[in-house]
């Protein structure tokens, strides 16, 4: 009976959700996820900074995330970086001091908060000529306003950076009156013009006072309360947002740290003082704030403007557009020449007079119709991962978050399950099994930023070290059992596996070994082709008949592994050999291959409780290589051993499996963000849906990207030879322009 029931739940679900629904939902859900951003952009701005600097939330206890953007944490080499030759200047109580001093230690950890609290206080650090200064003036009034009329001054040097702020020592000293908010608004009036006009120069910051725990308020601060507080911020809004008629003012409200205080205050000492921790996030989004369109981390994307198009971007645009107006007038001949075709009925005998069967999709037309739907989907990928429309947020790793999808994946793995057709050891279904739920934990392992801890980190490692290892052993066994040499399967194979990456390289702007498993997986292939190519062509029809050639195949076995081991230990005659143009062009990351080196290094052979006593990444990856392979060998024994396990497998799993390679490349752009390193936001403010819909959108994106490669493969890779080679000089032509358009864009950025 549950059988039954377990059967029909299935049917039921394959009846009515097939891939094809699926995409077209996924299409309705791009195109109003779009229009809701667009109009959201345009109602409320398109200014990240402002959300960057007026609201956010927490992340677990200490992180902060910015609404809509990624906070990059800048490091002392980075800070020194933006911040040469620039002079910022502190002007305020003791909550701005506090604010200065958290400021100061990102370029000088060990500057100590000592000296008179109530007198300026300057620092320089002289490698990078940074000189940062705080100015007392507790209040806004008279003292502070001829501080600030002097930068005003056409001969004056003005600081790069001022951040100013004051009303709880006016809160003290007049203990709570009304009448010392008129005299604060009447004296902010009077310096909002100034302000104004040196935040035409200068990046002016005002910020609004922290809310306080009263319990923890001394008896000389009783008076100083939230309602008060309140006033005195609602006054400074309204003054400095309208000190500039029919237009946007220019000195930037610093109101995050409010939020980010209602949440610490009561971790507070005294009461009024944040916690070194809420300092801390405050300084670091005021560097975010002025260094993130200087620096342009990766992992930075607030205050971050679109990067221009390039050359080969303009190009690429320019070629998918006319794609798709190409199509669009093939279907339009080919549905009226169709229409005229079809059978019409004799009005006397009431028969039709013919009976027409449709004709095949020419290749022209398959060709048209898969370049317009790339160049819808590439449209979605840069919307995604470079054009401002689409949110992105920081990842920030919890045990649950990697933990408890693994175990939803896996009870659907288990839901899903059907017999195999063949039974033998590492058969098709049990393969693309194994791909299918690797590449799912991978997945999770991304998007939860599980890589912050060693023993997940390890445990992915091996999964990419298995990954290589199905790879290479089906390629050995192609080879081995057919003995098919041929060209036309050395073009598939490096057509399929780089197709797509090499279209993302040209649209998103990325160098080829940023997708690293692909150049991983594409020279392994090629090491295998040619070791078993090689003069004398070893197959198993041959090694059958004579022993010897078992022999034979081994030293060639030996041989390269000898040569593995030399490139391996020996990093300078790696790096010279691929640093030759053009491989570097393929290689290079950051101006060298130092990291093609680390991984072709570290999953070049192919732990639980070794994996966990790692003390650092670096030793863990020193030993990888080497522990992996016993893993991976005790999987395939376990999988293989009881019998009713080989003759099942899971048909989920091996769904995903069979475009693993796609899932892999597609979440660079369009289901994580900033080339990984934070999540796209589709839906901001419900976490939860926001995963559910992005994954559901990125899954059918890979599988259509799957079926276009497939399409494009048996078109432009063809099974005669003269016709395929006339297809590779055109390749090639297309690979020496694409180097050369490559070599004059990189020329025009330096």
């Amino acid at each position: 009976m549950a059988a039954l029931a377990y059967n029909l739940g299935k049917r039921e679900i394959n009846h009515y959700f097939s891939v094809r629904s699926a995409k077209v939902l996924a299409l309705v859900a791009v195109l109003l996820l779009a229009l809701c951003h667009l109009a959201s952009r345009r109602y409320r701005g398109n200014d990240s900074c402002e959300y960057l600097l007026s609201s956010g939330r927490f992340l677990g206890e200490k992180v902060w995330q910015p609404h809509s953007c990624m906070m990059h944490k800048y490091k002392i080499s980075e800070a020194k970086n933006c911040l040469v030759d620039k002079h910022i200047a502190f002007i305020g109580d003791s909550r701005i001091r506090q604010l200065f001093y958290s400021f100061v230690k990102i370029i000088n950890p060990q500057f100590k908060e000592e000296g008179n609290k109530h007198e300026n206080i300057p620092f320089e650090d002289k490698t990078a000529s940074v000189k940062v200064d705080f100015l007392w003036h507790p209040e806004v009034n008279g003292s502070m306003k001829q501080c600030i009329k002097v930068w005003t001054e056409d001969s004056v040097a003005k600081p790069h950076v001022v951040v100013a702020g004051a009303a709880t020592w006016s809160i003290k000293i007049h203990n709570g009156s009304n009448e010392a908010l008129s005299q604060y608004k009447m004296n902010i009036t009077s310096i909002a013009p100034l302000l104004e006009k040196l935040a035409k120069t200068s990046d002016v910051y005002w910020v609004l006072q922290d809310p306080v725990y009263e319990d923890l308020l001394s008896e000389n601060r009783k008076m100083i309360t939230n309602e008060k507080i309140d006033a005195y911020n609602e006054a400074a809004i309204s003054i400095l947002n309208s000190s500039i008629r029919n237009s946007k003012s220019n000195v930037k409200m610093f109101s995050v740290s409010k939020l980010i205080a209602q949440e610490t205050i009561m971790e507070s000492l005294d009461g009024l003082h944040l916690p070194e921790s809420s300092r801390e996030t405050s300084a670091m989004i005021l560097m975010n704030v002025y260094c993130n369109r200087i620096l342009k981390p990766v992992d930075g994307s607030c205050c971050q403007p679109r990067p221009p198009l390039t050359l080969l971007q303009k190009l690429a645009a320019c070629f998918f557009t006319l794609s798709i107006i190409g199509y669009l007038i093939f279907y339009i001949i080919h549905h009226n020449a169709h229409r005229k075709n079809k059978p019409c009925t004799d009005l006397e005998s009431g028969e039709e007079k013919k009976n027409i069967i449709n004709p095949p999709v020419s290749p022209l037309g398959i060709l048209l119709q898969s370049f317009c739907k790339l160049g819808l989907i590439m449209a979605y990928f840069y919307m995604c991962d470079r054009a401002n429309l689409f949110m992105k947020e920081n990842k920030f790793y919890t045990h649950s978050t990697f933990f408890i999808p693994i175990i939803y994946i896996l009870v659907l793995g288990v839901f899903y399950n059907e017999n195999t057709k063949e039974t033998k050891v590492l058969n098709r279904e049990q393969t693309d099994e194994w791909k299918g739920w690797m590449q799912l934990v991978i997945l999770i392992y991304h998007i939860s930023g599980a890589s912050t801890f060693l023993p997940v980190y390890m445990h992915i490692r091996v999964l990419v070290a298995a990954y290589l290892f199905q790879t290479g052993y089906g390629h050995f066994s192609y080879f081995w059992i057919k003995g098919d040499f041929g060209i036309h399967r050395v073009c598939q194979v490096l057509f399929r596996l780089n197709f797509l990456v090499v279209v993302l390289c040209i649209v998103m702007d990325r160098p080829y070994q940023f997708y690293y498993f692909v150049p991983l997986v594409t020279v392994w292939f090629m090491v295998i082709y040619v070791t078993l190519a090689l003069w004398p062509q070893i197959i198993q029809k041959k090694a059958n008949g004579n022993c010897f050639w078992h022999f034979g195949l081994l030293l060639k076995l030996a041989f390269l592994l000898l040569c593995i081991c030399f490139l391996a230990y020996s990093q300078g005659a790696f790096e010279k050999i691929f640093s030759l143009w053009p491989l570097s062009k393929c290689f290079e990351l950051k101006g060298n291959v130092y990291e093609w080196w680390f991984r072709w290094r570290l999953d070049r052979y192919t732990y639980s409780i070794w994996a966990s006593s790692c003390k650092n990444k670096a030793e863990c990856n020193e030993l990888h290589p080497s522990v992996s392979v016993v893993q991976i060998l005790a999987f395939i024994l376990i999988r293989n051993i009881p019998g009713y396990a080989r003759s099942v497998y899971s048909s989920f799993f091996a769904w995903f499996g069979k475009i693993s390679l796609e899932l892999f490349i597609c979440q660079y752009h369009i289901w994580l963000a900033a080339d990984t390193r934070g999540i796209l936001v589709l839906i901001p403010g419900n976490p939860m849906l926001n995963i559910i819909v992005s994954t559901f959108i990125f899954v059918c994106v890979a599988h259509e990207i799957s079926q276009i490669t497939n399409d494009l493969a048996q078109i432009i890779i063809p099974k005669d030879n003269s016709s395929l080679l006339k297809r590779l000089a055109c390749i090639a032509a297309f690979f020496c322009g694409l180097l050369i358009l490559s070599s004059v864009q990189d020329k025009s950025r330096h």
